[in-house]
């Protein structure tokens, strides 16, 4: 279960997506989350494809990592396909068999749709994959300082959300252990009706909870005994530096837009 849960992981190497400032990849993700819908043909869905993938391999991250995150939302990608051929009344029939009839829209649709939740999860797993918890938090919580005006707990809210992507690794291998464990005495979660499988679930998540806010309570002696009293008057061991290739990810970024918007159809 440890290998299909990329989100939160971060996978040290030496790449110079690795080596860009958090700040330009949190833009880049948030910019690419927005420009993914300006595709809407076949040439455009394979630019931005493209992209991505060429994306990966400056990544120097196998490919293994992004298939494995795109495993757990593999059924909605396919029951969003499913939907697209079935329902979907446009364009020539390709296909006639008793009540069921798929048309070419639909088809197109269904590979437009399946796409664009690939690229978005490929390209927001590259931001965890390639950027540590704790370069995330700096770098949202820079991004977000002006809120501060508004006395907005930006510090606050970076810091959740460090946490947060910190422990899902961490929460899901004990999901794991848990599992095995109770497998071993005898319990099934894969076979049996509906009904008695969400039984089986309850042992599971009762251990979990109580191993989940035992962590919290560590965590929050642990920063309680270091001193931690929020983002007043805090300073940073490490300093976000702007450099020419966050500069040039976000050129190259404005560029694909550009292209996009200029071969819609």
């Amino acid at each position: 279960m440890m290998e299909k849960m990329i989100f939160g992981r971060y996978v040290p190497a030496d790449s110079i997506v690795h080596r860009l400032d958090p700040r330009s990849k949190l833009i880049f993700v948030f910019a690419f989350i927005c420009i993914v819908f300006l595709a809407n043909n076949f040439v455009t869905y394979a630019i931005l494809t493209v992209f991505t993938f060429f994306l990966i391999f400056v990544s120097k991250i196998p490919l293994r990592f992004f298939i494995n995150g795109l495993k757990p939302v593999l059924w909605l990608i396919l029951f969003t396909l499913v939907l697209h051929l079935f329902f979907t009344r446009q364009g020539h029939l390709l296909f006639h068999f008793g009540f069921i009839k798929i048309y070419e829209e639909g088809v197109k649709q269904g590979i437009f749709i399946s796409l664009r939740f690939m690229n978005l999860i490929f390209v927001t797993s590259l931001l965890t994959l390639t950027t540590s918890p704790i370069s995330l938090t700096d770098g949202l919580e820079t991004l977000l300082n002006p809120l501060k005006k508004i006395k907005f707990p930006v510090h606050e809210l970076a810091l959740m959300m460090s946490i947060s992507l910190r422990f899902i690794p961490t929460l899901m291998d004990e999901t794991d252990k848990i599992m095995k464990a109770q497998m071993a005495r005898g319990v099934d979660f894969s076979s049996g009706p509906l009904k008695d499988r969400i039984k089986a679930i309850v042992p599971l998540l009762i251990p979990l909870f109580v191993s989940s806010f035992k962590r919290a309570e560590e965590l929050a002696t642990a920063m309680e005994a270091r001193g931690y009293r929020g983002g007043e008057g805090r300073t940073k061991y490490r300093l976000l530096l702007w450099h020419l290739p966050d500069t040039t990810s976000l050129i190259v970024l404005i560029f694909i837009t550009a292209i996009l918007t200029i071969l819609r159809s």
